[in-house]
């Protein structure tokens, strides 16, 4: 039952990476036919090593190694990002998508030869196909890219590499190898591209507010890294501990972070972003009515806690209830998406800090919140959270803000993209927020018929489409900016076919869906 859930989830990927090709059509298209089918076979590969706990590290378990479709996103995405820019002349951004497709196609080789190595017996027929499509693509990136270019590859797989063990290493049963090649190696690319603009500020170019990711995801980074290495060697849970941690990391936030993103602005940060924020009354009254939203997901969670303690002490809140969040997140989003993106881009930024640091007070045990933390969010893990992390909630919130971070923003005139581009930032909305909110919640409700293979209901699944579809309609109503110029039908058969993903995979659908309806967005 798990081999034809697996068949059917690759079958969707294919069919995604066959819409692309059709659009698309050049050598780097071809490598992604290439690369998929060398990734089904190592795919089992690994699936097989972690049925027999063969693999190096502890992988989360209850889950295949989704080794099919994390592979393909980033040369997907790079390769309708390089259509985009073409059609619009900008020639730097054609230049960098051809960059992220070959960085995505060496990062998926680089853990099917992690696969092969290890092995026993060593399949050959399975290195016979990997070779092929390794060297299609090597030659392919021969072909096209610049000494310079492949050096910039090269420097993502070296920190993907070192990144990988360390991450691995820290936080077993995490990921999947799938959502760890996914996961580490947008943080890669991610840190190689800070280092090169660091380099060259003389060349800094673009919006203000796009430099805030890069130097958030750096700084969570080194600021987990080095508190988890150091904590091995001392008690965490202590007033002392606890206390150089704030310092530690306010000094990491004000001595470190703050200058740099400086250098890339050129203000000081708090006082740009003071402008930013009180620029008009518009971005003060989405502010307000965002905090309110954050009281409103707070006592939500207090409320559960506190039925769990009135109750028996294994209530754990159902599917539905966790849905709420999904709920509140879609009512933040939508807002912000129709008024002001670009609020909602820093907004979105600065609540994965947030995020992520009170992750860290709540696994290290930081006082005064950390224990605290431990009990009120015990009530909503779910079997995705086997780890010593909590995940759930920042992927939800990545799944909702990845749309709008990676909009092909220089590419696209008049910040709007024509046909069904304009409904790339609201790709998260739909996959997430309406689409596996409501395949969740009528699925586990009224669902009776299953797909083979998998948990998931064929209710469940029409209803998602159906909502989906709905959702469209209603953000036609409220934003003008959309003309989806009659393609409608190419809508409804990107929805149908993320749709049938969440159905059958078992990998971390937050992250992986809005990916997958943003590439088809996009053709």
């Amino acid at each position: 039952m798990q081999t034809n859930a697996v068949i059917v989830e690759s079958a969707v990927v294919l069919a995604v990476v066959l819409c692309v090709h059709m659009a698309v059509w050049n050598q780097h298209s071809w490598c992604s036919i290439a690369l998929i089918i060398q990734a089904f076979y190592v795919q089992h590969k690994w699936d097989r090593l972690l049925r027999s706990g063969g693999a190096v590290f502890q992988f989360r378990p209850s889950a295949n190694s989704g080794i099919v479709p994390a592979s393909m996103v980033m040369p997907l995405l790079g390769l309708v990002l390089r259509e985009r820019c073409s059609a619009s002349g900008n020639v730097y951004f054609e230049r960098f998508s051809m960059v992220v497709t070959i960085t995505g196609m060496m990062l998926a080789l680089f853990l099917s030869l992690i696969a092969l190595g290890i092995t026993r017996p060593v399949p050959t027929n399975t290195c016979v196909i990997a070779g092929m499509a390794g060297s299609a693509i090597l030659y392919t990136t021969k072909q096209t890219l610049t000494v310079s270019e492949v050096i910039e590859v090269l420097e993502v797989l070296l920190i993907f590499v070192y990144l990988s063990l360390i991450v691995l290493y820290l936080m077993p049963r995490c990921f999947t190898p799938g959502e760890a090649l996914l996961i580490v190696g947008g943080i890669s690319f991610i840190i190689n591209q800070l280092i090169k603009r660091s380099l060259n500020l003389a060349e800094v170019k673009g919006d203000p507010v796009n430099y805030f990711l890069p130097v958030v995801v750096v700084g969570s980074l080194l600021l987990g890294v080095v508190f988890a290495l150091l904590f091995c060697f001392m008690e965490s849970e202590t007033w002392v501990s606890s206390l150089f941690f704030h310092i530690m990391s306010a000094v990491l936030a004000l001595g470190i972070l703050l200058p740099w993103l400086s250098l890339f602005i050129g203000r000081h940060p708090i006082m740009w972003l003071f402008d930013f924020v009180t620029l008009n009354d518009k971005r003060l009254c989405l502010l307000s009515y965002w905090a309110f939203l954050c009281i409103v997901a707070t006592c939500v969670v207090l409320h559960q806690n506190y039925q769990r303690q009135a109750g028996s002490k294994k209530h754990q809140a159902s599917t539905v209830v966790r849905k709420y969040f999904h709920l509140i997140v879609v009512a933040t989003f939508v807002p912000g998406l129709i008024y002001d993106r670009q609020l909602l881009h820093v907004a979105s930024v600065g609540c994965l800090a947030v995020f992520l640091f009170l992750e860290y007070v709540r696994y290290f045990r930081i006082r005064p919140l950390g224990q605290l933390l431990r009990q009120l969010l015990t009530l909503f893990l779910d079997e995705r959270d086997s780890g010593p992390l909590i995940l759930t909630h920042i992927y939800l919130l990545l799944g909702m803000s990845l749309p709008i971070w990676l909009f092909p923003g220089p590419c696209a005139p008049k910040g709007v993209l024509p046909g069904a581009g304009g409904l790339v930032p609201y790709a998260g909305v739909l996959a997430v927020g309406v689409g596996d909110t409501v395949a969740s919640v009528f699925g586990s409700t009224m669902g009776e018929i299953r797909w083979p293979g998998t948990k998931k209901t064929m209710e469940g699944t029409a209803t998602s489409v159906f909502a989906q579809i709905i959702a469209v309609a209603m953000f036609l109503i409220f934003d003008s900016s959309i003309n989806l110029n009659a393609t409608y039908s190419w809508i409804v058969g990107s929805i149908t076919l993320v749709a049938m993903l969440e159905a059958y995979t078992s990998q971390i659908d937050n992250l992986l869906l809005p990916l997958y309806l943003l590439i088809l967005l996009l053709l």
